[in-house]
């Protein structure tokens, strides 16, 4: 029997995770879609503000009621306590939920700010869910144009708009916490683009092959599986000779923009180069996890790497 999907996604205001979430569910037919922010208003008439000022505030001025200010070296750290603090009063009754709707066996979609990757435990549901957690983000130029379209369209948009800056930060701390914590990041380049990076992740087909190309031929592999057929390369494992465990890095490219910035990554730095080119002549071999959209798309970019000779023959 198919274990339910938990599917969490979260990002700061103005990105566009309300829309994506409710396409995503026509998309899955999943008829449980909840909103963050719904659930605060429940937490919020059970703890009082005179015990909770964070909990009261909106997530981007948290900070406010953080008492020993001085303690945060910059302005980005604090309004990312403020906003750590604000979300974690939240969390503990979107875990319920979450344990709720596995109980009674129903697959469900949470969005919202307040999904904070290294505060929210989603471990505790692998054995039970197909659960998987998305952090949405954007370019600052698009996020501005989201942002003011958002804060128009809701009677609060005034005071919203104040505060663009500091969900700025919360974009970016949110970013350094799903990269801190191995959650996927999906570029909001535009909406459907992302519904399809989403949809290629939850219904993608997988398989793990033996890598043989060279430092100066990753850059082909990528483009291979990434940029021509759109898959994905989650991670690389190292065998190392004469190390008892392997070494294992979690890549996560998913889409074009992360493919070229993995490379970049590496053609960019030549401290990292050098380090990944000592990997490679120490192993005999690198074992990837790829995945495509379906098995008809993995089988193709696994053909087209052995063409290139780039997969072991065994």
């Amino acid at each position: 029997m198919r274990k339910p999907y938990v599917i969490l996604i979260g990002s700061a205001s103005g990105i566009g995770k309300s829309t994506i979430s409710a396409e995503l569910a026509k998309a899955l037919n999943i008829k449980h879609l909840i909103e963050s922010d719904f659930i605060r208003a429940v937490v919020r008439g059970i703890i009082g503000k005179e015990y909770a000022p964070a909990l009261h505030s909106s997530s981007y001025d948290a900070y406010k009621h953080i008492r020993n200010k001085s303690r945060y070296d910059s302005y980005d750290e604090l309004v990312s306590a403020g906003f750590d603090d604000h979300a974690s009063y939240v969390i503990p009754a979107l875990e319920k939920i979450i344990q709720r709707a596995i109980t009674d066996y129903d697959d469900i979609i949470i969005e919202g700010v307040h999904l904070v990757p290294g505060l929210i435990n989603i471990e505790q549901f692998r054995d039970e869910a197909n659960i998987y957690f998305f952090i949405l983000i954007s370019d600052e130029e698009s996020h501005k144009e989201r942002f003011v379209k958002r804060a128009i369209q809701i009677h609060r948009g005034g005071k919203q708009l104040d505060f663009f800056k500091e969900n700025r930060i919360i974009h970016d701390h949110l970013l350094t916490q799903a990269q801190n914590n191995n959650v996927t990041i999906i570029d909001t380049e535009s909406i459907e683009s992302s519904l399809e990076g989403i949809l290629s992740i939850i219904n993608k087909s997988c398989t793990t092959i033996k890598l043989i190309n060279t430092i100066d031929e990753l850059e082909d592999v990528v483009d291979i599986i990434s940029n021509k057929n759109n898959g994905t390369l989650e991670k690389i494992t190292y065998n190392i000779k004469g190390f008892k465990e392997p070494l294992i890095r979690n890549i996560d490219v998913y889409d074009t923009k992360s493919a070229n910035r993995f490379i970049n990554s590496i053609n960019e730095n030549k401290d990292k180069k050098e380090y990944l080119s000592q990997l490679y002549e120490l192993s005999e071999f690198r074992e990837a996890r790829i995945c495509a959209s379906n098995q008809d798309n993995l089988d193709k970019i696994i053909k087209e790497l052995q063409n290139k000779g780039y997969v072991l023959d065994e």
